[in-house]
């Protein structure tokens, strides 16, 4: 079974930074593209960035020039560097990944979630 497991949220100041992971463990055959996406309370779940093994990265427009994701093929760990943060960034953070395991074709898996609060 695959696991995705997020972890580095937090209450935070206005123009401070975060950094967030997501480590992927299980019979993993190939990791074809990983995203963070973000739910604020009463909005709909939003794509925040996500890039691809072909190397496409997509940001939104209200975190580009601040947020920055990588990723440790090595490890299985992806991060998303926040900085300059705003309350309106204010959610809870999900991982996204599209993996193909050893005896299964690709499927999207998801984490629980970190929160991640900014006060001004």
């Amino acid at each position: 079974q695959v696991r995705l497991e997020e972890s580095g949220g937090g209450l935070v100041q206005a123009g401070e930074s975060l950094r967030l992971s997501c480590a992927a463990s299980g019979s993993i055959r190939r990791i074809d593209s990983m995203g963070w996406y973000r739910q604020a309370p009463g909005k709909q779940r939003e794509l925040v960035a996500s890039d691809s093994t072909g190397g496409n990265t997509i940001y939104a427009d209200s975190v580009k020039g601040r947020f920055t994701i990588s990723r440790d093929n090595a490890k299985r760990i992806m991060y998303l560097q926040m900085n300059s943060l705003k309350p309106e960034d204010t959610a809870v953070y999900y991982c996204n990944a599209r993996i193909a395991t050893l005896l299964r074709p690709t499927n999207d898996y998801w984490g629980q979630g970190t929160q991640v609060t900014v006060s001004s």
